[in-house]
């Protein structure tokens, strides 16, 4: 228990005497990117749209559809990303065939969570 106080102790003494942080850089704020994708079955797999979301600080910034089959931008920032996503021939046409995939991790699944009644 006395390493935890003198940690602790050490730490407060740091903050309050204000210790530059490692190197002399200063700390930067803390940001998150995230990709969300999402399968939706419309009709059971009859329809399947693919959609994923490229999100930077809780803000959507562009986005692919499959029903339209390439990225889109949402924000400035996104159409340059979008643009650039839209160049790569080989990345977009692996994010097209997300549908398929979608109908089969959905038909596997079925075994388990549908038909299991």
């Amino acid at each position: 228990m006395e390493r935890v106080w003198g940690a602790g102790a050490v730490l407060v003494a740091l903050v309050v005497l204000g210790a530059p942080p490692a190197a002399g850089e200063e700390l930067s704020g803390v940001f998150q990117q995230m990709a969300k994708a999402e399968c939706h079955f419309i009709n059971s797999t009859e329809r399947v749209r693919y959609v994923e979301r490229q999100i930077y600080n809780q803000e959507q910034f562009a986005h692919f559809d499959s029903d339209v089959g390439n990225y889109l931008g949402d924000t400035p920032y996104g159409e340059i990303q979008a643009r650039y996503y839209n160049s790569q021939p080989q990345y977009v046409q692996y994010k097209r065939a997300a549908v398929d995939r979608c109908q089969h991790n959905y038909e596997l699944s079925t075994r388990f969570l549908v038909e299991r009644r």
